[in-house]
């Protein structure tokens, strides 16, 4: 049975708010996508002033961020494979699954687009385009969020490691340094909208494909499973989500820009 999310918020909330001692501060594993952007630093000042709770964060790719949660290492986390996300709730290594806000991914390379992907009419005909001109792409190969979703749009998987063609490279590396990495030489990538929007480096990288509905880029938090983690700030944690479908915490991630562009949209 499908849960809505205001009904989690509303179980949530039901639960007590306030932190013990040991609860003065709790751990987020957050992906380089919220980081790269500005979105944490802009947004956890906020949570903080109004309660008291300090956030530290540990900052990977989902794929790692996802296993932190599995064991228990943080406390929350917000990240953005849904697939993955569910199939830990589905397996009781978490407790909960809660919408937080979503944006958008971007297909991005040289100005010049030897792949033709400006012709695309979906994501995964641009992707398709670039596999049969063999043009440069780099992906980040680092099991993020970002990773997986560019993982789909192939129309084959074009391997890894030393199984992968020439033309496909893997930096291993978070959103900001592949794009940096794209920007050098040339290349294609995907990224999604925030890092892309605080980019600076851009070279002759530009936007060439947007808004497929398959470009969609939901984030979630995840709460780990109390049975198997007895030690996780359950409290804190639950302040924090419950925070951040507040009205105070929609109007924090709504509110955020860079330049005059919105980034993330807060859930409904």
């Amino acid at each position: 049975m499908k849960v809505s999310r205001r009904t989690v918020l509303a179980a949530l909330a039901a639960a007590p708010l306030a932190a013990k001692a040991d609860e003065a501060y709790i751990l987020l594993g957050s992906t380089t996508t919220t980081d790269n952007s500005g979105f944490l630093a802009h947004i956890l000042p906020l949570f903080e002033a109004e309660t008291g709770i300090k956030v530290r964060v540990v900052v990977a790719g989902t794929g790692k961020i996802l296993r932190l949660i599995e064991r228990g290492d943080v406390d929350v986390s917000l990240t953005h494979f849904p697939e993955g996300e569910r199939r830990l709730v589905a397996g009781g290594r978490a407790d909960a699954r809660i919408p937080v806000m979503s944006n958008d991914f971007i297909i991005v390379g040289p100005a010049a687009d030897p792949a033709g992907v400006r012709a695309a009419t979906t994501a995964a005909g641009a992707f398709a385009a670039i596999a049969a001109a063999k043009a440069l792409f780099y992906s980040r190969g680092d099991e993020s969020g970002t990773h997986e979703k560019e993982r789909m749009l192939w129309p084959s998987a074009p391997g890894t490691g030393a199984a992968a063609p020439d033309w496909y490279r893997e930096t291993g590396a978070g959103m900001g340094a592949t794009l940096n990495i794209a920007a050098a030489s040339d290349g294609y990538t995907l990224t999604d909208r925030g890092t892309w929007a605080a980019f600076a480096n851009r070279g002759n990288l530009v936007a060439l494909f947007q808004g497929d509905s398959t470009l969609a880029n939901p984030y979630a938090a995840l709460l780990p499973s109390t049975a198997l983690n007895p030690h996780a700030k359950r409290g804190a944690a639950t302040r924090f989500v419950s925070w951040l479908g507040s009205p105070a915490g929609k109007a924090a991630i709504n509110g955020f820009r860079i330049g005059e562009e919105q980034v993330f949209f807060a859930s409904e």
